[in-house]
């Protein structure tokens, strides 16, 4: 898998917001932007669904492992995988670092989001 660059991490750190969109089950065609909360942790990304396993563009990024990102207005192409516990309280902990005060953080701590941990990397 590629690395992202030094830039791109400080982007995604900078802004609040990532929109990712998962290929479709043809494996080619977009889905539909989906906005997040991307952290970087250690060099990596990662985002969560807020409403967990069940999210449709989580399915669809752990099944179709493939889609774009759009952060500050540029498209990345890039491959989803399933985080698992990786980095689980490291995570937690980015949320509340980047999110500070805000009512949502508590929710993407909660055990249905850490379930739907993904990380995601630049093709």
């Amino acid at each position: 898998m590629s690395e992202w660059t030094t830039d791109q991490l400080a982007v995604i750190a900078a802004n609040t917001d990532l929109y990712l969109a998962p290929f479709r089950e043809d494996g080619t065609t977009y889905g539909t932007l989906t906005q997040t909360w991307a952290l970087v942790v250690d060099g990596k990304v990662y985002v969560r669904a807020a409403n967990g396993q069940g999210s449709r563009w989580y399915q669809a990024a752990v099944t179709q492992k493939a889609g774009k990102v759009r952060v500050a207005g540029a498209d990345i192409e890039v491959t989803f995988d399933a985080a698992g516990t990786d980095d689980e309280a490291a995570i937690d902990a980015a949320y509340e670092a980047k999110y500070p005060g805000s009512s949502a953080v508590p929710i993407m701590q909660g055990a249905g989001p850490k379930a739907a941990s993904v990380r995601i990397w630049p093709r």
